[in-house]
């Protein structure tokens, strides 16, 4: 029985030293070249495009040839402004299959962010599909369909720990910092496959994300087809109806989503029925709140599976069919990872079982990031010794499972008690008006700050005094938001996490 917060369920798969992201992803091109690797549905009543493993990579080597006709060249950075389309996966294996550097990008990001981007990145080219044109970036741009050209022949003769990609994240000093990752993480994605996903090649994958999303990039697209299975994208108009139908009408088997779809379908009142062909849902991007797993597993007879990751290292904690799931837990860490739970204040040995502290991760991980691009400095602080450490606060018991606590950063401070904010957020989301919420530590006046909650609701004239009788059912007093406020919205992130921070700069006492 361990007493310390260390789970070490090594060795992680190594990478062979001779490695291409897209020669891994795309390996069964030539084994089942006529089996579809993916299908795209536009609705009920729409015709469905189906692609061939051996299309694909013809798609992916058109679209090399052609960035190498405009001087694309090995390590070359090449900034992808692409729309919800598939356009957006074979640019960014195309970039990876000659050895240039692709930076995925989402649409929604202004002119501002998209010229930092280019020049943080000294970006070459900026693929960009029609409608999302920006002026003055600073680089030559290239429309997707400009890019089918006389492929190449091969794959780029890489190494495992060449750059392969760069991913842009919030950034602590209010600029987006660049998440620089290595060919050898799409190998190292394989812990996944049973440790999550319990993916065979015999499965289909429905993700209910966009082309233009990493979550959909690797868990929808790349980590199916390198297994030999198949993807399901939806590109139609937005309906919670759609996913029961196409689980029905396509086969789907697994179907991938954040909280927040699973909560919108099951509050749309559509038939579940067609649900229960799956084997099982999986989850994450945010803390699945219980009551929306209850009510799933209750009205499909199927299980959630969750995972904890980050740019920086993808999913590192789940559970999966061969790692039962435990209530309010985040999951365990994956066969191949080497994972602990480290004092808040510092030191590099973990704390005792059942404390919290900060989840941290084996520096050696072949999913860890490079590091932050042209950021060192923040990249050492990032590092305690020989572990990364996420920022994501944790407890860790005796099996090795762990809960999720929030955010360093966000822990919010109650009369001298630690307060997470899911606990807040996820008691809030048991009202049944209420449709999503946010807790931070607001200051009020220069000397004291408060617990705040912000919300949207089905009725925005939600009575104060009702919410916080409902908070004491669920919540210790000292727990309970003395601020309640209704908002139109929350602010969020391209990838549709609450920013809590804004919130506390919104509408906190300004010093």
């Amino acid at each position: 029985m361990r007493s310390l917060s260390v789970c070490d369920f090594g060795p992680a798969p190594s990478a062979p030293e001779i490695f291409n992201l897209a020669s891994h992803t795309l390996v069964f091109s030539t084994v089942t070249p006529e089996k579809i690797a993916l299908t795209v549905a536009l609705g009920q009543g729409q015709p469905v495009q189906r692609l061939s493993y051996g299309h694909i990579r013809s798609e992916v080597f058109e679209t090399a040839g052609g960035l190498a006709a405009k001087g694309i060249s090995l390590g070359d950075r090449v900034i992808l402004r692409i729309g919800h389309s598939t356009d957006f996966p074979i640019s960014f294996l195309a970039a990876c299959a000659i050895g240039a550097v692709p930076v995925p990008t989402s649409t929604t990001l202004s002119a501002e962010e998209v010229a930092f981007i280019v020049q943080d990145t000294g970006a070459k080219l900026v693929v960009c599909s029609p409608g999302f044109e920006l002026p003055g970036l600073g680089t030559s741009v290239a429309n997707p369909a400009e890019l089918k050209a006389h492929p190449i022949e091969d794959f780029a003769k890489t190494y495992a720990n060449d750059l392969a990609y760069i991913v842009y994240t919030s950034g602590s000093s209010g600029r987006p910092k660049g998440v620089a990752h290595a060919h050898r993480a799409a190998f190292a994605r394989r812990m996944m496959w049973e440790g999550w996903y319990g993916l065979g090649s015999s499965d289909v994958m429905l993700h209910a994300g966009a082309f233009n999303w990493t979550y959909t990039l690797g868990a929808g697209l790349m980590d199916p087809w390198a297994a030999g299975a198949s993807s399901l994208i939806y590109a139609g108009p937005r309906d919670p109806g759609v996913w029961p139908y196409l689980v029905e009408t396509c086969g789907a088997t697994l179907f991938a989503a954040t909280p927040g779809v699973y909560r919108q379908l099951l509050r749309s009142g559509y038939p579940m029925d067609g649900m229960k062909t799956l084997r099982h849902g999986l989850s994450a991007g945010e803390a699945m709140p219980e009551s929306v797993r209850t009510q799933w597993e209750k009205e499909t007879g199927t299980p959630i599976y969750d995972a904890l990751g980050m740019t920086e290292c993808s999913t590192f904690l789940s559970s999966s069919p061969t790692v039962e799931r435990r209530e309010n837990r985040a999951g365990r860490p994956q066969i191949g990872r080497k994972i602990a739970v480290l004092p808040i204040d510092g030191g590099e040995v973990s704390v005792q079982i059942g404390e919290m502290g900060i989840i941290a991760i084996d520096r050696n991980d072949p999913g860890l990031m490079l590091g932050y691009w042209n950021l060192p400095d923040e990249t050492d602080t990032a590092m305690r010794g020989s572990w990364f450490m996420t920022g994501d606060l944790g407890m860790m018991d005796a099996d090795g499972y762990i809960s999720y606590e929030g955010r360093s950063d966000d822990q919010m401070n109650a009369l001298g008690y630690r307060v997470a904010p899911q606990e807040v957020e996820a008691a809030l989301m048991r009202h049944p008006r209420v449709t999503a919420a946010a807790a931070v530590e607001l200051p009020v006046r220069a000397d004291l700050s408060v617990i705040a909650a912000f919300m949207t609701a089905e009725l925005p004239d939600i009575d104060e005094d009702e919410l916080r009788k409902h908070c004491a059912q669920h919540l210790a007093a000292y727990k309970i938001p003395k601020i309640f406020r209704v908002l139109p919205d929350l602010p969020k992130n391209p990838n549709g996490k609450i920013l809590r921070k804004e919130l506390r700069k919104a509408h906190g006492f300004q010093r």
